[in-house]
């Protein structure tokens, strides 16, 4: 019954509308005005949030679809991917237009002073270039072989992404949550270790 869920034809456009939920709840929120005291604060946040949480789900993916041999899981790899990158994109035009106000000079040189910026900026250049090739087109024109060692970026980009939120909440000691994100990202990673130790 599981397994033929995820083959149901409604699984693939059920999720891309629950990947839009978060994007149209900050919407709704902004109009609203639920995003506290600093509203541009808060959509910047929370798309940060979001693509974090993406990114993580969609490491989720082989782990899950090993552990409980739904291979259909495989599916839904690609539009998380997607997913993914136009929330890191969003954070980022949300941060250059609503705190720099697309002042190219200004974004550069805080880009340069604060590490933070410097380390999300960097993780989602990586994610571009996933995102870009991430069709079977791609495949075809890279090889297998070439496009799997591209797409390895995903785990550089993530470890980029949580040091981006961990230096983020130092300003205010706050290390719980990334704490969290921390412990999830040890387990996504420790698993695809210990396979391919295991297939060694």
């Amino acid at each position: 019954m599981a397994k033929s869920l995820w083959l149901h034809p409604a699984a693939k456009p059920g999720l891309f509308v629950a990947c839009l939920l978060p994007l149209a709840w900050l919407i709704y929120a902004i109009g609203t005005n639920q995003l506290g005291a600093n509203p541009a604060e808060g959509l910047i946040r929370g798309l940060g949030d979001w693509t974090l949480r993406a990114l993580w789900l969609t490491l989720a993916i082989t782990p899950l679809r090993q552990l409980s041999g739904i291979a259909a899981l495989a599916r839904f790899r690609r539009m998380l991917g997607l997913f993914t990158a136009l929330y890191a994109s969003l954070h980022l035009l949300a941060y250059a237009w609503l705190d720099q106000g697309f002042d190219l000079p200004t974004i550069a040189a805080d880009i340069a002073k604060r590490p933070f910026i410097w380390m999300g900026f960097s993780a989602w250049v990586l994610m571009l270039p996933l995102a870009a090739t991430s069709f079977n087109r791609a495949i075809k024109a890279m090889g297998a072989a070439r496009w799997q060692a591209l797409h390895r970026l995903v785990y550089a980009a993530a470890v980029i992404a949580l040091l981006h939120f961990i230096w983020m909440r130092a300003g205010k000691h706050n290390f719980a949550e990334p704490a969290v994100y921390g412990v999830l990202l040890a387990g996504l990673l420790g698993w695809r270790v210990w396979k391919k130790t295991r297939r060694g």
